[in-house]
């Protein structure tokens, strides 16, 4: 009995049938990285199509002649004596490739389902707003989002619409949204806003983002960035993180941003919880931000009160002579100021103005109290406020130093000390910690041996 023979079919570049049409859109139309496609697709997509439909124009013997070396980039290249291919045809082969790579916005690839006209999603493919319901989304709270953010400020991430990072996320500027947030596929600045509820820019808290996508032409100027929190309380700039050329960045940017300022629109999450764990229904419920607005010269509400007496808790008594009252007073700046640099921050970050991450740690009790003790709050009430990431770099010396240390080697990650630990941060406190972060499954800029406030946190309680 003879063996069937089974061979490749590669289907011709001018063949109209439907079995070859269908092969030729399946390869050109590959998966994101996330739904198991390879990162290189977005390059092969445009490669594919361009040669296909130049095939078309030229002839099945033309196809072959315009592809570009191996493992150079694609060129489009016209055989001798060979005809062109027409620029309108090129103008349409750019338009189903998706945007050029100087675009922010990402690409316009297949996300969800296939591509409709242009590489844009199709109608139906992602789900409408109505469609996302709370109940259907990864859970998360603000503090999450913002480490999760910090991550990629950390690893440096290079900017790129066709590369993922180690996290699975595509690294241009939606993608890191899409990290952020926890969504469980690579959106675009077209779909990001179906996760959201819009709110007003007075509202923004830290973890909301501000979105411009320019639905006359995607590939010019949208963009969208991670609001961090107001830097003084003009309200004026804000701390946005961003994926950008040349790579993950955290800055102070003026509202909206630099460019198409008023077209930016607030989004928050929909799936943002309180307090500090996202996993089931047991998160610490703490009394909201109540806005910026609320604090600062002029302000006389309830709300100052609250604050002043959760800093005397927290060892600000030293700053008030009276009260604390009502009515917005220096007293309540530099006591706020010393709770924010007991955390480590410094420059903007420590303004004196309470902003979201300064009142949740407050009220929920969490975070380091002036003068050096730690906070109590929930499941963390052992743990040691984390003293900031400053005590932690080549050069520095503290008692921090050592403790981490003495922490890591009662933990089981101490092989890499020949002596001590001590006092001074070396390359083998680094090498510890990354030992430490790598057990928890963290891989990349998670990894890189400095620690963070979960790092900490985990490594103590």
């Amino acid at each position: 009995m003879s063996v069937p023979v089974f061979e490749e079919f590669e289907p011709a570049a001018d063949c109209g049938c439907a079995g070859c049409a269908q092969q030729r859109r399946d390869l050109a139309l590959g998966l994101p990285v996330r739904a198991g496609g390879h990162p290189a697709a977005h390059g092969a997509r445009r490669a594919l199509v361009l040669v296909t439909a130049a095939g078309v124009v030229l002839g099945g013997g033309g196809a072959s002649a315009l592809a570009g070396p191996a493992d150079g980039p694609t060129a489009l290249a016209r055989p001798a004596d060979g005809p062109t291919v027409p620029a309108g045809l090129l103008a349409d082969l750019d338009a189903a490739a998706g945007p050029a790579d100087d675009t922010p916005q990402g690409g316009a690839g297949p996300l969800h389902g296939a591509p409709g006209p242009g590489g844009q999603p199709a109608p139906g493919a992602t789900p409408t707003n109505s469609q996302i319901s709370t109940g259907s989304l990864r859970k998360t709270t603000r503090a999450e989002i913002v480490n999760r953010a910090k991550r990629w400020v950390s690893a440096q991430v290079p900017y790129s619409m066709e590369r993922y990072w180690s996290d699975g996320y595509r690294q241009d500027c939606s993608g890191y949204i899409s990290m952020a947030w926890n969504l469980r596929g690579n959106e675009w600045t077209g779909s990001l806003d179906r996760f959201g509820e819009r709110i007003d820019r007075t509202e923004l808290q830290a973890g909301d983002i501000l979105l411009f996508h320019n639905p006359a032409n995607p590939t010019k100027g949208s963009h969208v960035t991670i609001f961090g929190g107001w830097t003084d309380y003009t309200h004026t700039s804000y701390i946005a993180y961003e994926q950008t050329k040349p790579r993950t960045r955290r800055q102070a940017t003026p509202l909206a941003y630099w460019a198409n300022s008023a077209r930016y629109v607030a989004y928050r999450y929909k799936g943002v919880v309180s307090g500090g764990s996202a996993g089931g229904g047991s998160a610490t419920t703490v009394t909201p931000y109540p806005g910026s607005e609320m604090f600062g010269p002029g302000a006389n509400n309830a709300y100052v009160t609250r604050l002043g007496q959760l800093l005397v808790q927290r060892g600000g008594k030293a700053f008030y002579g009276q009260g604390p009252g009502p009515r917005w007073g220096e007293a309540d700046r530099r006591a706020t100021q010393a709770f924010q640099r007991a955390q480590g921050w410094k420059g903007a970050e420590a303004d004196g103005m309470p902003g979201p991450q300064t009142w949740r740690l407050l009220v929920a009790g969490q975070g380091r109290s002036i003068g050096g003790s730690s906070g109590s709050g929930g499941s963390s009430a052992n743990v040691p406020g984390f003293p900031g990431r400053g005590y932690f770099r080549p050069g520095q010396s503290s008692a921090y130093v050592e403790k981490l240390g003495k922490q890591l080697v009662k933990r089981g990650f101490g092989k890499h000390y020949l002596s001590g630990p001590g006092p001074r941060w070396s390359e083998a406190d680094r090498r510890s910690v990354e030992a430490f972060q790598r057990a928890q499954g963290w891989r990349g800029g998670a990894a890189d041996g400095y620690p963070g406030p979960e790092t900490w946190r985990r490594l103590f309680r």
